[in-house]
């Protein structure tokens, strides 16, 4: 039976994974097949997440301390953690071997990228239980591996695997994206316990706004949330400019 893990009493340990897809076959696609999924023996006990924003300033005589800088665009968020494999218990096993290489493959380009005339390394998706800040779409930039225990015929049975992510930026499930609508990119991966009203309170800060995440999501009973369900969480500013556009709607309706 495994420990309670902080939080509700007699939560379950949720593992890490990151799961490993095909990469799109045309521009602006989403990810292709999956091509295998490495399962995390032991959680990541540190994750590096960064964001960067570009600002450009033009010189000019007019002030003394310098131009006010202008805003040029921001920079997709990057992640880096380490992955800690362990089959000292199975010596026979060759999993570790097989999981490395299964990372370290994250950073070549596929054999059906190449036959779609596009070819590109696979795209990846990390996932761990409620952590949704985490769970993006991205490519691999650097993979590397430490073997640290062998068994006597050179079978390595421990590696510490370093992966480096960046973002991959996607549109909205089911607009345009060239349609300047705003775009919503966090996606939650459920787990036991979740709501809507709980993941509306989580980011709007106003459970009564479930209605939005259920309407992105083409939810129709609410009251059926399974564990492991991928939903699509829209922007705050994005919630608010569709809430007042649709009680324009309403108003406009009522008047007729």
């Amino acid at each position: 039976m495994a420990a309670p893990t902080g939080g509700k009493a007699g939560a379950s340990l949720v593992r890490a994974s990151l799961a490993i897809h095909q990469p799109p076959t045309d521009l602006g696609g989403s990810m292709g097949g999956r091509i295998g999924e490495v399962e995390f023996q032991f959680n990541p006990t540190q994750i590096q997440m960064g964001r960067a924003a570009n600002w450009q300033t033009q010189a000019a005589v007019a002030y003394a301390r310098g131009a006010p800088p202008q805003f040029t665009g921001a920079q997709p968020a990057t992640l880096q953690l380490e992955v800690f494999l362990d089959a000292s218990g199975t010596p026979n096993g060759g999993k570790v071997q097989k999981q490395v290489e299964l990372l370290l493959s994250c950073c070549e380009v596929t054999p059906q990228s190449i036959n779609t005339k596009r070819p590109s390394p696979p795209w990846v998706k990390f996932s761990w239980g409620s952590f949704n800040t985490v769970q993006f779409i991205a490519y691999v930039t650097s993979a590397s591996a430490s073997y640290t225990l062998f068994n006597p015929t050179g079978e390595p049975l421990r590696a510490t695997c370093s992966l480096a992510l960046t973002e991959v930026s996607m549109p909205t499930k089911g607009q345009n994206p060239t349609s300047g609508a705003l775009s919503a990119r966090r996606v939650h991966r459920t787990v036991a316990g979740d709501s809507l009203a709980l993941l509306a309170w989580r980011e709007y800060g106003d459970a009564t706004r479930w209605r939005r995440i259920a309407e992105a999501n083409d939810i129709d009973d609410p009251m059926r949330l399974h564990p492991g369900t991928e939903l699509l969480i829209p922007a705050a500013d994005e919630h608010h400019d569709e809430r007042g556009s649709g009680r324009n709607r309403h108003e406009a309706e009522a008047t007729r």
